[in-house]
């Protein structure tokens, strides 16, 4: 074998192993994963989740939802052990906040309107 064969095997190697990876990474976005819209007139800044309702965590939403606009939000990995009845709230511009409503995210396509 010579080092063109043995480099040509490496790339197909390397290459075989990264679409691998993409594939697992879209599979885990489908399956962990739910859209949000936001159905008032101010920009929605904040969803939050819990189990508790007591310790919050937040989806990175960037510079918000605007008004009307519908976004999907995936879960972080770091999140798979948890349970999937969470609750959930929002937050908006104007300094609003919804009431925590509890939703089961391992159902598939998930949609919540803020």
């Amino acid at each position: 074998m010579n080092f063109n064969s043995i480099r040509a095997g490496f790339v197909t190697m390397a290459f075989g192993i990264a679409a691998n990876a993409v594939f697992a990474a879209a599979a885990h976005a489908e399956e962990f994963s739910f859209t949000a819209t936001n159905t008032d007139k101010s920009v929605l800044t904040e969803v939050l989740v819990s189990e508790n309702k007591r310790d919050w965590g937040h989806f990175d939403i960037g510079s918000g939802i605007k008004p009307g606009s519908t976004v999907n939000l995936v879960w972080d990995q770091s999140t798979n052990s948890d349970s999937c009845a969470q609750w959930v709230k929002a937050t908006w511009a104007d300094g609003s906040e919804s009431e925590p409503a509890k939703f089961d995210f391992c159902e598939s396509g998930l949609r919540i309107d803020f």
